[in-house]
């Protein structure tokens, strides 16, 4: 059998694992506690009959317990949800709770007021954009301390050269013939000129192109008229065939012909082509009024 007194008293005086003691006062950390603060009308354990709101999943939910559950700690505590509306909240805790103590639903309703502006804050805050601090470890501090001071002794390192390099030149160490330091943009404007030298001192090559193509499409046009005009004035079956076979045999050799005549003139245009990409003589005639000679200059 539950004895609160008892339970109090062994929890108060000798142990509580949800006892935080504080400078402040002494705090409860149990889930079910409705106050939070660690004393005889606040505790879930020291009171048989007791109530309390929890939020689950966003959803805010009133618990009760009573002396007639105490032996069934599977079903100990009821749950009863409640509405989102704050009035309409009150009003199920009262219905609930109507035979309770007053101070008790005193508590549970101020513990759902601050519960719901709780959750207000949170979603107000959600919207404004806050700075986040961030740790930067200790390992990561040295090593780029360690960088900025490799990068300092560098550039020492490069002034100190260039000022040595400086003396040197000043007490006329090295020779100013010795030294190339021409800009690199005059360089490449001078492997430019160079270039457009070399495109210019080349030869226009001369390109010569077939002109027989649509002679060749005529022909081909005229010998099918033809066949078809002496389809169309054949008499008979027999003599048609006939001279179909005749027409088609002449065509034939009509077009080996023209292959023949046209292999041997790009035979000849190519010893042209050869022929005329060596460079050429210009004949120069000079005529003078004293005498009716003609000299002939070779270039």
């Amino acid at each position: 059998m539950q004895h609160d007194e008892v339970i109090w008293q062994v929890i108060r005086h000798n142990h509580c694992s949800y006892l935080a003691k504080i400078s402040t006062g002494n705090f409860c950390r149990n889930p079910y506690n409705v106050t939070g603060v660690c004393n005889r009308s606040s505790c879930p354990l020291a009171n048989s009959r007791y109530a309390t709101i929890r939020e689950d999943k966003g959803v805010f939910y009133l618990y009760m317990k009573t002396i007639e559950r105490a032996h069934m700690p599977k079903d100990l505590w009821e749950r009863v949800k409640l509405p989102l509306n704050y009035e309409k909240a009150l009003e199920v805790i009262d219905k609930h709770l109507m035979y309770w103590p007053k101070l008790l639903i005193h508590k549970i309703k101020q513990r759902l007021t601050k519960m719901i502006q709780m959750r207000i804050r949170m979603k107000k805050l959600a919207l404004k954009t806050r700075e986040k601090i961030m740790t930067t470890p200790r390992k990561q501090k040295k090593r780029e301390a360690r960088r900025e001071e490799k990068a300092e002794k560098a550039a020492l390192l490069e002034k100190t050269i260039e000022k040595e390099l400086l003396e040197r030149l000043q007490k006329g160490v090295y020779q100013q013939s010795d030294i190339y330091n021409y800009p690199l943009e005059e360089y490449n404007k001078v492997l430019d000129m160079e270039k457009l030298q070399h495109a210019d001192e080349e030869e226009p090559e001369v390109e010569y192109v077939e002109g027989y193509d649509e002679l060749e499409e005529e022909d081909d046009i005229e010998d099918f008229g033809g066949f078809s005009i002496c389809e169309s004035q054949g008499d008979d079956d027999d003599n048609a065939e006939s001279a179909e076979d005749e027409d088609a045999e002449a065509i034939d050799q009509r077009r080996a012909n023209r292959k023949m005549t046209l292999a041997s003139k790009r035979h000849e245009k190519n010893a042209l082509d050869s022929k005329s990409r060596k460079k050429a003589k210009v004949l120069v005639e000079v005529e003078r009024e004293d005498a009716d000679e003609r000299q002939k200059l070779v270039h």
